[in-house]
Protein backbone atom coordinates (compact mmCIF):
# COMPACT_ATOMS: atom_id res chain seq x y z
CA UNK A 1 0.00 0.00 0.00
CA UNK A 2 1.56 3.17 -0.94
CA UNK A 3 2.24 5.51 1.92
CA UNK A 4 1.66 9.15 2.25
CA UNK A 5 3.60 11.14 5.08
CA UNK A 6 4.25 14.62 6.43
CA UNK A 7 6.32 17.42 4.48
CA UNK A 8 8.53 19.19 7.27
CA UNK A 9 11.36 21.42 6.94
CA UNK A 10 11.59 21.39 2.80
CA UNK A 11 11.72 17.27 2.57
CA UNK A 12 9.42 14.33 3.21
CA UNK A 13 9.26 13.06 6.70
CA UNK A 14 8.07 9.43 7.32
CA UNK A 15 5.41 9.09 9.42
CA UNK A 16 6.58 7.68 13.53
CA UNK A 17 2.95 7.69 15.90
CA UNK A 18 2.01 4.45 13.69
CA UNK A 19 -1.46 5.73 13.50
CA UNK A 20 -2.76 5.90 9.99
CA UNK A 21 -5.86 6.25 7.58
CA UNK A 22 -6.99 4.72 4.36
CA UNK A 23 -7.35 6.60 1.38
CA UNK A 24 -9.30 5.44 -1.20
CA UNK A 25 -10.13 5.77 -5.14
CA UNK A 26 -13.84 7.05 -4.57
CA UNK A 27 -14.67 5.38 -8.37
CA UNK A 28 -13.98 2.37 -7.45
CA UNK A 29 -13.92 1.51 -3.74
CA UNK A 30 -10.79 0.19 -3.63
CA UNK A 31 -7.96 1.69 -0.93
CA UNK A 32 -4.88 3.09 -2.94
CA UNK A 33 -2.52 4.78 0.02
CA UNK A 34 -2.36 4.88 3.74
CA UNK A 35 -1.85 8.14 5.25
CA UNK A 36 0.03 9.02 8.33
CA UNK A 37 -1.49 10.86 11.83
CA UNK A 38 1.00 12.85 12.94
CA UNK A 39 2.01 12.87 16.97
CA UNK A 40 2.00 15.54 19.16
CA UNK A 41 5.60 15.27 18.49
CA UNK A 42 5.66 15.00 14.82
CA UNK A 43 3.32 18.81 15.00
CA UNK A 44 6.20 20.15 17.06
CA UNK A 45 8.97 19.31 14.73
CA UNK A 46 6.61 21.50 11.84
CA UNK A 47 6.37 24.39 14.34
CA UNK A 48 9.78 24.21 15.09
CA UNK A 49 10.70 24.12 11.34
CA UNK A 50 8.59 27.23 10.66
CA UNK A 51 10.15 28.87 13.64
CA UNK A 52 13.15 28.60 12.75
CA UNK A 53 12.21 29.69 9.09
CA UNK A 54 10.27 32.94 9.79
CA UNK A 55 13.41 35.56 10.79
CA UNK A 56 15.12 34.76 7.08
CA UNK A 57 11.77 34.72 5.59
CA UNK A 58 10.51 37.68 6.98
CA UNK A 59 13.75 39.83 5.82
CA UNK A 60 13.46 38.61 2.65
CA UNK A 61 12.53 41.54 0.42
CA UNK A 62 8.86 41.65 -1.12
CA UNK A 63 10.07 41.77 -4.60
CA UNK A 64 12.34 38.35 -4.12
CA UNK A 65 8.93 36.88 -2.23
CA UNK A 66 6.90 38.32 -5.44
CA UNK A 67 9.42 36.34 -7.68
CA UNK A 68 9.12 33.81 -5.47
CA UNK A 69 5.25 33.45 -5.95
CA UNK A 70 5.71 34.46 -9.31
CA UNK A 71 7.57 30.64 -10.14
CA UNK A 72 4.80 28.77 -7.97
CA UNK A 73 2.40 30.16 -10.09
CA UNK A 74 4.16 29.03 -13.36
CA UNK A 75 5.00 25.61 -11.77
CA UNK A 76 1.12 24.77 -10.65
CA UNK A 77 0.04 25.88 -14.03
CA UNK A 78 2.24 23.44 -15.61
CA UNK A 79 1.13 20.79 -13.44
CA UNK A 80 -2.55 21.37 -13.48
CA UNK A 81 -3.51 18.35 -14.79
CA UNK A 82 -1.07 16.18 -12.05
CA UNK A 83 -3.02 18.07 -9.54
CA UNK A 84 -6.35 17.79 -11.03
CA UNK A 85 -5.66 13.97 -11.67
CA UNK A 86 -4.83 13.49 -7.71
CA UNK A 87 -7.91 15.25 -6.78
CA UNK A 88 -9.98 12.72 -9.05
CA UNK A 89 -8.52 9.76 -7.87
CA UNK A 90 -8.56 10.09 -3.96
CA UNK A 91 -12.10 12.91 -4.25
CA UNK A 92 -13.75 11.91 -6.73
CA UNK A 93 -14.78 14.77 -9.05
CA UNK A 94 -14.28 14.65 -12.91
CA UNK A 95 -10.82 15.40 -14.20
CA UNK A 96 -12.63 18.52 -15.95
CA UNK A 97 -13.74 20.13 -12.54
CA UNK A 98 -10.48 19.11 -10.43
CA UNK A 99 -8.34 21.02 -13.31
CA UNK A 100 -10.71 23.97 -12.86
CA UNK A 101 -10.22 24.13 -8.68
CA UNK A 102 -6.30 24.50 -9.40
CA UNK A 103 -6.96 27.25 -11.94
CA UNK A 104 -9.29 28.85 -9.28
CA UNK A 105 -6.14 28.53 -6.31
CA UNK A 106 -4.12 30.28 -8.87
CA UNK A 107 -6.09 33.07 -8.90
CA UNK A 108 -5.19 33.44 -5.57
CA UNK A 109 -1.71 33.09 -5.97
CA UNK A 110 -1.77 35.72 -8.95
CA UNK A 111 -3.60 38.06 -6.51
CA UNK A 112 -0.64 37.59 -3.93
CA UNK A 113 2.21 38.17 -6.54
CA UNK A 114 1.55 42.08 -6.06
CA UNK A 115 2.38 41.64 -2.70
CA UNK A 116 4.53 44.93 -2.67
CA UNK A 117 1.55 47.01 -3.51
CA UNK A 118 -0.39 45.08 -0.61
CA UNK A 119 1.45 45.53 1.85
CA UNK A 120 1.76 49.63 1.15
CA UNK A 121 1.05 51.59 4.52
CA UNK A 122 -0.08 55.14 4.96
CA UNK A 123 2.57 58.59 5.57
CA UNK A 124 1.26 61.58 7.18
CA UNK A 125 3.91 64.28 7.16
CA UNK A 126 3.90 66.77 9.47
CA UNK A 127 1.23 65.76 11.62
CA UNK A 128 3.03 68.25 14.10
CA UNK A 129 6.17 70.02 14.10
CA UNK A 130 8.73 68.18 13.23
CA UNK A 131 6.75 65.18 13.69
CA UNK A 132 5.82 62.51 10.98
CA UNK A 133 3.17 59.87 11.26
CA UNK A 134 3.08 56.15 8.74
CA UNK A 135 1.43 53.07 9.61
CA UNK A 136 3.54 49.71 8.12
CA UNK A 137 1.68 45.62 8.65
CA UNK A 138 4.38 43.39 9.10
CA UNK A 139 3.28 39.46 9.72
CA UNK A 140 2.49 37.73 12.37
CA UNK A 141 4.57 34.60 12.50
CA UNK A 142 3.66 30.96 12.17
CA UNK A 143 0.45 30.47 10.75
CA UNK A 144 -1.76 27.40 9.91
CA UNK A 145 -4.41 26.23 7.55
CA UNK A 146 -6.41 23.57 8.48
CA UNK A 147 -8.53 22.68 5.19
CA UNK A 148 -11.47 20.25 3.75
CA UNK A 149 -12.00 17.31 1.61
CA UNK A 150 -14.06 19.15 -1.47
CA UNK A 151 -11.34 21.22 -2.45
CA UNK A 152 -8.22 19.37 -1.13
CA UNK A 153 -6.00 21.60 -3.65
CA UNK A 154 -7.93 25.44 -4.03
CA UNK A 155 -8.80 26.06 -0.50
CA UNK A 156 -4.60 25.44 0.64
CA UNK A 157 -4.06 27.78 -2.14
CA UNK A 158 -6.92 30.60 -0.21
CA UNK A 159 -4.28 30.24 2.26
CA UNK A 160 -1.03 29.66 1.68
CA UNK A 161 -0.66 32.24 -0.84
CA UNK A 162 -1.62 35.78 1.20
CA UNK A 163 0.14 33.88 4.37
CA UNK A 164 3.43 33.79 2.81
CA UNK A 165 3.21 36.57 0.73
CA UNK A 166 3.09 38.54 3.52
CA UNK A 167 6.13 37.20 5.04
CA UNK A 168 4.52 34.21 7.67
CA UNK A 169 5.44 30.59 7.23
CA UNK A 170 2.46 28.38 7.07
CA UNK A 171 1.69 24.74 8.17
CA UNK A 172 -1.34 23.12 6.08
CA UNK A 173 -3.20 20.24 7.66
CA UNK A 174 -5.01 18.88 4.63
CA UNK A 175 -7.78 16.41 4.80
CA UNK A 176 -6.84 12.92 5.49
CA UNK A 177 -9.11 11.81 3.13
CA UNK A 178 -7.32 13.08 -0.05
CA UNK A 179 -4.22 14.22 0.95
CA UNK A 180 -1.50 13.67 -2.17
CA UNK A 181 -2.37 16.89 -4.30
CA UNK A 182 -1.17 19.00 -1.15
CA UNK A 183 1.92 16.70 -1.26
CA UNK A 184 2.60 17.60 -4.64
CA UNK A 185 1.82 21.19 -4.06
CA UNK A 186 4.79 21.21 -1.40
CA UNK A 187 7.01 19.84 -4.05
CA UNK A 188 6.06 22.47 -6.38
CA UNK A 189 6.83 25.29 -3.50
CA UNK A 190 10.36 23.94 -2.75
CA UNK A 191 11.03 23.66 -6.73
CA UNK A 192 9.82 27.53 -7.05
CA UNK A 193 12.57 28.40 -4.52
CA UNK A 194 10.76 28.71 -1.12
CA UNK A 195 12.93 28.33 1.83
CA UNK A 196 12.58 24.95 3.32
CA UNK A 197 10.84 25.58 6.58
CA UNK A 198 8.29 28.35 4.95
CA UNK A 199 5.63 25.60 4.13
CA UNK A 200 5.12 22.16 5.83
CA UNK A 201 2.65 20.00 5.39
CA UNK A 202 1.42 17.51 8.27
CA UNK A 203 -1.45 14.66 7.75
CA UNK A 204 -3.31 13.67 10.75
CA UNK A 205 -6.43 13.88 12.76
CA UNK A 206 -7.82 15.82 15.57
CA UNK A 207 -4.45 15.31 17.92
CA UNK A 208 -2.81 17.46 14.45
CA UNK A 209 -5.44 19.86 15.24
CA UNK A 210 -5.43 20.01 19.09
CA UNK A 211 -2.00 20.49 18.85
CA UNK A 212 -2.40 23.18 16.22
CA UNK A 213 -4.85 25.44 18.00
CA UNK A 214 -3.11 25.33 21.84
CA UNK A 215 0.53 25.48 20.62
CA UNK A 216 1.85 28.77 21.66
CA UNK A 217 4.27 29.87 18.77
CA UNK A 218 0.94 29.77 16.15
CA UNK A 219 -0.40 32.54 15.68
CA UNK A 220 -2.79 32.19 13.93
CA UNK A 221 -5.68 29.90 12.07
CA UNK A 222 -7.37 29.37 9.11
CA UNK A 223 -10.03 26.70 9.01
CA UNK A 224 -12.87 25.61 5.97
CA UNK A 225 -15.31 22.64 7.12
CA UNK A 226 -18.72 22.16 8.77
CA UNK A 227 -20.16 24.61 11.61
CA UNK A 228 -20.43 22.55 14.76
CA UNK A 229 -15.80 22.09 13.82
CA UNK A 230 -15.75 25.49 12.43
CA UNK A 231 -17.51 26.42 15.77
CA UNK A 232 -14.97 24.44 17.76
CA UNK A 233 -11.73 25.79 15.91
CA UNK A 234 -13.32 29.39 16.59
CA UNK A 235 -13.73 28.93 20.16
CA UNK A 236 -10.63 26.85 21.11
CA UNK A 237 -7.84 29.21 18.89
CA UNK A 238 -8.98 32.41 20.21
CA UNK A 239 -9.21 30.77 23.62
CA UNK A 240 -5.40 29.95 23.64
CA UNK A 241 -4.90 34.04 21.81
CA UNK A 242 -4.87 33.05 18.00
CA UNK A 243 -6.12 34.85 15.73
CA UNK A 244 -9.18 32.70 13.88
CA UNK A 245 -11.08 32.72 10.46
CA UNK A 246 -13.30 29.36 10.30
CA UNK A 247 -16.34 29.34 7.54
CA UNK A 248 -18.52 26.76 8.64
CA UNK A 249 -21.66 24.89 6.89
CA UNK A 250 -23.94 26.47 4.15
CA UNK A 251 -27.63 25.70 2.82
CA UNK A 252 -27.46 27.84 -0.03
CA UNK A 253 -30.61 29.32 -1.22
CA UNK A 254 -31.61 30.38 -5.11
CA UNK A 255 -35.37 32.29 -5.54
CA UNK A 256 -36.38 31.69 -9.40
CA UNK A 257 -39.11 34.76 -9.77
CA UNK A 258 -41.82 34.11 -12.15
CA UNK A 259 -40.82 36.61 -14.49
CA UNK A 260 -37.19 34.03 -14.67
CA UNK A 261 -35.94 32.88 -17.66
CA UNK A 262 -36.88 29.20 -16.64
CA UNK A 263 -34.47 27.47 -19.01
CA UNK A 264 -31.46 29.72 -18.05
CA UNK A 265 -32.74 29.03 -14.15
CA UNK A 266 -33.19 25.45 -14.32
CA UNK A 267 -29.54 24.89 -16.14
CA UNK A 268 -27.72 26.97 -13.41
CA UNK A 269 -29.60 25.51 -10.74
CA UNK A 270 -28.48 21.89 -11.83
CA UNK A 271 -25.45 22.83 -12.53
CA UNK A 272 -24.90 24.20 -9.43
CA UNK A 273 -26.15 21.27 -7.40
CA UNK A 274 -24.84 18.69 -9.15
CA UNK A 275 -21.24 19.43 -10.12
CA UNK A 276 -18.80 17.91 -7.96
CA UNK A 277 -21.93 15.28 -6.54
CA UNK A 278 -23.01 18.42 -4.70
CA UNK A 279 -19.90 18.30 -2.60
CA UNK A 280 -19.36 22.11 -2.43
CA UNK A 281 -19.73 24.92 0.21
CA UNK A 282 -21.53 26.88 -2.88
CA UNK A 283 -23.80 24.37 -3.82
CA UNK A 284 -27.30 25.58 -4.11
CA UNK A 285 -29.01 22.94 -2.43
CA UNK A 286 -32.51 24.63 -2.57
CA UNK A 287 -34.59 26.11 -5.19
CA UNK A 288 -37.35 28.60 -3.87
CA UNK A 289 -40.26 28.83 -6.56
CA UNK A 290 -42.16 32.50 -6.45
CA UNK A 291 -45.65 32.02 -7.23
CA UNK A 292 -46.04 30.49 -10.90
CA UNK A 293 -42.51 29.43 -11.06
CA UNK A 294 -42.90 26.48 -9.27
CA UNK A 295 -43.84 23.89 -11.51
CA UNK A 296 -42.51 25.22 -14.34
CA UNK A 297 -38.70 25.40 -13.04
CA UNK A 298 -39.37 21.70 -11.67
CA UNK A 299 -40.66 20.11 -14.95
CA UNK A 300 -37.42 22.08 -16.54
CA UNK A 301 -35.05 20.63 -13.66
CA UNK A 302 -36.41 17.26 -14.00
CA UNK A 303 -36.32 17.42 -17.65
CA UNK A 304 -32.49 17.74 -17.60
CA UNK A 305 -31.63 15.01 -15.03
CA UNK A 306 -31.69 12.07 -17.75
CA UNK A 307 -29.09 13.48 -19.51
CA UNK A 308 -26.57 13.85 -16.30
CA UNK A 309 -23.23 11.39 -16.69
CA UNK A 310 -22.55 9.95 -13.51
CA UNK A 311 -19.40 7.97 -14.18
CA UNK A 312 -15.51 7.32 -12.82
CA UNK A 313 -14.55 10.95 -12.84
CA UNK A 314 -11.37 9.76 -14.85
CA UNK A 315 -13.46 9.07 -17.93
CA UNK A 316 -13.90 12.22 -20.38
CA UNK A 317 -17.97 11.43 -20.75
CA UNK A 318 -18.20 11.85 -17.33
CA UNK A 319 -20.48 14.91 -16.13
CA UNK A 320 -20.51 13.77 -12.21
CA UNK A 321 -18.57 11.65 -10.14
CA UNK A 322 -18.65 9.76 -7.04
CA UNK A 323 -19.27 10.91 -3.33
CA UNK A 324 -16.04 10.75 -1.51
CA UNK A 325 -16.46 7.92 0.92
CA UNK A 326 -19.24 5.00 1.16
CA UNK A 327 -20.30 6.02 4.39
CA UNK A 328 -21.07 10.03 3.50
CA UNK A 329 -22.98 8.45 0.32
CA UNK A 330 -24.82 6.15 2.84
CA UNK A 331 -25.71 9.70 5.11
CA UNK A 332 -26.73 11.43 1.41
CA UNK A 333 -29.12 8.64 0.89
CA UNK A 334 -30.61 8.58 3.90
CA UNK A 335 -31.90 11.64 3.50
CA UNK A 336 -33.87 10.81 0.47
CA UNK A 337 -35.56 7.73 2.20
CA UNK A 338 -36.53 10.65 5.12
CA UNK A 339 -37.85 13.56 3.03
CA UNK A 340 -40.52 10.84 1.57
CA UNK A 341 -41.46 9.66 4.84
CA UNK A 342 -42.32 13.23 5.99
CA UNK A 343 -44.35 14.17 3.45
CA UNK A 344 -41.73 15.36 0.77
CA UNK A 345 -42.20 14.41 -3.18
CA UNK A 346 -39.35 12.41 -4.82
CA UNK A 347 -39.05 13.92 -8.51
CA UNK A 348 -35.86 12.12 -8.69
CA UNK A 349 -34.65 9.32 -6.69
CA UNK A 350 -31.03 9.02 -7.23
CA UNK A 351 -30.84 5.62 -5.27
CA UNK A 352 -32.65 4.59 -8.44
CA UNK A 353 -29.12 4.89 -10.43
CA UNK A 354 -27.36 1.82 -11.47
CA UNK A 355 -24.38 2.28 -10.39
CA UNK A 356 -25.66 2.81 -6.68
CA UNK A 357 -27.22 -0.69 -6.92
CA UNK A 358 -24.14 -2.49 -8.90
CA UNK A 359 -20.47 -0.22 -8.43
CA UNK A 360 -18.12 -0.92 -6.06
CA UNK A 361 -17.60 2.77 -6.04
CA UNK A 362 -19.33 5.23 -3.83
CA UNK A 363 -21.97 6.60 -6.42
CA UNK A 364 -25.33 8.14 -6.26
CA UNK A 365 -27.22 9.04 -8.81
CA UNK A 366 -28.53 13.12 -9.01
CA UNK A 367 -32.38 13.36 -6.84
CA UNK A 368 -34.64 15.87 -6.72
CA UNK A 369 -37.17 16.78 -3.99
CA UNK A 370 -39.88 19.10 -4.41
CA UNK A 371 -42.43 20.62 -1.39
CA UNK A 372 -40.31 20.29 1.28
CA UNK A 373 -41.13 22.67 4.03
CA UNK A 374 -38.49 24.26 6.81
CA UNK A 375 -39.41 21.05 9.47
CA UNK A 376 -38.12 18.44 6.88
CA UNK A 377 -34.30 17.15 7.60
CA UNK A 378 -33.17 17.29 4.38
CA UNK A 379 -34.12 20.92 4.87
CA UNK A 380 -32.65 21.70 8.34
CA UNK A 381 -29.43 19.93 7.41
CA UNK A 382 -26.27 20.53 5.53
CA UNK A 383 -26.63 17.38 3.02
CA UNK A 384 -23.42 17.81 0.98
CA UNK A 385 -24.41 15.60 -1.74
CA UNK A 386 -26.46 15.51 -5.01
CA UNK A 387 -29.78 16.34 -3.40
CA UNK A 388 -31.74 19.44 -4.60
CA UNK A 389 -34.86 20.49 -2.45
CA UNK A 390 -37.48 22.70 -3.97
CA UNK A 391 -39.79 25.18 -1.90
CA UNK A 392 -42.85 26.93 -2.78
CA UNK A 393 -43.00 30.69 -1.50
CA UNK A 394 -46.30 32.82 -2.94
CA UNK A 395 -44.11 36.11 -2.80
CA UNK A 396 -40.86 37.71 -2.61
CA UNK A 397 -41.12 38.28 0.78
CA UNK A 398 -41.88 35.15 1.76
CA UNK A 399 -39.15 33.72 -0.20
CA UNK A 400 -36.17 36.13 1.47
CA UNK A 401 -38.20 35.22 4.87
CA UNK A 402 -37.15 31.58 4.13
CA UNK A 403 -33.26 32.85 3.71
CA UNK A 404 -32.53 35.17 6.15
CA UNK A 405 -34.32 32.86 8.88
CA UNK A 406 -31.83 29.90 8.00
CA UNK A 407 -29.00 29.92 10.23
CA UNK A 408 -26.43 29.43 7.88
CA UNK A 409 -25.34 32.47 5.69
CA UNK A 410 -22.77 31.59 2.66
CA UNK A 411 -24.18 32.20 -0.40
CA UNK A 412 -27.52 33.15 -2.30
CA UNK A 413 -28.83 33.79 -5.71
CA UNK A 414 -31.98 35.15 -7.36
CA UNK A 415 -32.95 34.90 -10.80
CA UNK A 416 -35.10 37.49 -12.33
CA UNK A 417 -34.95 40.20 -15.32
CA UNK A 418 -36.61 42.58 -13.09
CA UNK A 419 -33.40 44.92 -12.17
CA UNK A 420 -35.34 46.28 -9.34
CA UNK A 421 -36.13 43.35 -7.36
CA UNK A 422 -32.29 42.31 -8.16
CA UNK A 423 -30.94 45.38 -6.51
CA UNK A 424 -33.94 45.22 -3.51
CA UNK A 425 -32.50 41.70 -2.70
CA UNK A 426 -28.97 42.31 -2.83
CA UNK A 427 -29.85 44.81 -0.18
CA UNK A 428 -32.26 42.57 1.86
CA UNK A 429 -30.70 39.11 2.38
CA UNK A 430 -28.30 37.99 5.16
CA UNK A 431 -25.83 36.38 3.38
CA UNK A 432 -22.11 36.75 2.66
CA UNK A 433 -22.25 35.98 -1.22
CA UNK A 434 -24.62 37.10 -3.82
CA UNK A 435 -25.87 35.79 -7.07
CA UNK A 436 -27.57 37.80 -9.72
CA UNK A 437 -28.52 35.48 -12.71
CA UNK A 438 -25.19 33.78 -11.11
CA UNK A 439 -26.02 30.39 -9.40
CA UNK A 440 -22.55 30.14 -7.76
CA UNK A 441 -21.00 33.25 -6.88
CA UNK A 442 -17.83 32.35 -5.70
CA UNK A 443 -15.69 35.76 -5.84
CA UNK A 444 -12.56 36.62 -7.77
CA UNK A 445 -9.42 36.33 -6.32
CA UNK A 446 -9.23 39.82 -5.51
CA UNK A 447 -12.31 40.09 -3.42
CA UNK A 448 -12.71 37.94 -0.53
CA UNK A 449 -14.69 34.83 0.15
CA UNK A 450 -17.22 34.38 3.01
CA UNK A 451 -20.52 33.93 4.94
CA UNK A 452 -22.62 34.91 7.49
CA UNK A 453 -23.97 34.15 10.64
CA UNK A 454 -23.59 29.96 11.11
CA UNK A 455 -21.02 30.05 7.70
CA UNK A 456 -18.58 31.97 9.32
CA UNK A 457 -16.80 32.65 12.63
CA UNK A 458 -14.14 35.27 13.34
CA UNK A 459 -14.39 38.93 11.64
CA UNK A 460 -12.31 38.58 8.44
CA UNK A 461 -13.28 36.91 4.79
CA UNK A 462 -11.09 34.46 3.28
CA UNK A 463 -8.04 35.42 0.58
CA UNK A 464 -8.17 38.68 -1.31
CA UNK A 465 -8.02 42.27 0.61
CA UNK A 466 -9.41 40.41 3.68
CA UNK A 467 -6.50 37.88 3.58
CA UNK A 468 -3.75 40.60 3.75
CA UNK A 469 -5.36 42.28 6.18
CA UNK A 470 -5.43 38.63 8.85
CA UNK A 471 -2.60 37.34 8.04
CA UNK A 472 -0.43 40.96 9.26
CA UNK A 473 -0.36 43.49 11.83
CA UNK A 474 -0.59 47.17 11.53
CA UNK A 475 2.12 49.19 13.10
CA UNK A 476 2.31 52.63 13.77
CA UNK A 477 5.33 54.50 13.84
CA UNK A 478 5.27 58.33 15.04
CA UNK A 479 8.88 59.90 14.17
CA UNK A 480 10.30 63.02 15.04
CA UNK A 481 13.91 64.16 14.31
CA UNK A 482 14.66 67.30 15.66
CA UNK A 483 17.92 69.75 15.82
CA UNK A 484 19.89 70.15 18.39
CA UNK A 485 19.16 71.16 21.45
CA UNK A 486 15.40 71.89 20.36
CA UNK A 487 13.92 69.14 22.79
CA UNK A 488 12.14 70.24 26.21
CA UNK A 489 10.52 68.44 29.41
CA UNK A 490 6.60 68.28 28.84
CA UNK A 491 4.61 66.78 30.88
CA UNK A 492 1.29 67.48 29.54
CA UNK A 493 -0.53 64.85 27.36
CA UNK A 494 0.99 65.11 23.40
CA UNK A 495 -0.66 66.99 20.90
CA UNK A 496 -0.77 67.92 17.21
CA UNK A 497 -0.41 71.63 17.29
Amino acid sequence: MERISHWIGGKLVTGESGRNGPVFNPATGLQTHEVDFASVGEVDSAIQAAREAFPGWRKTSLSKRSDILFRIRELIDANRKEIGTLITQQHGKVLSDAIGEVARGQENIEFATGVPNLLKGGFSEQVSTGVDTYSIRQPLGVVAGITPFNFPAMVPMWMFANAIACGNTFILKPSEKDPGASMLIAELLKEAGLPDGVFSVVNGDKVVVDRVLEHADVKAVSFVGSTPVARYIYETGTRNGKRVQALGGAKNHMIVLPDADIDMAADAAVSAAYGSAGERCMAISVVVAVGDAGDRIVGAIKDRLPDIKVGNGMEPESEMGPLVTAQHRDKVAGYLEGAAAQGATLVQDGREHGLYREADGFFLGVSLIDHVTTAMDCYRDEIFGPVLCVMRAGTYAEALELINSNPYGNGTAIFTRDGGAARQFQFDVNAGMVGVNVPIPVPVGYYSFGGWKDSLFGDTHMYGPDGIHFYTKQKVVTARWPDPGTSQVDLGFPRTR
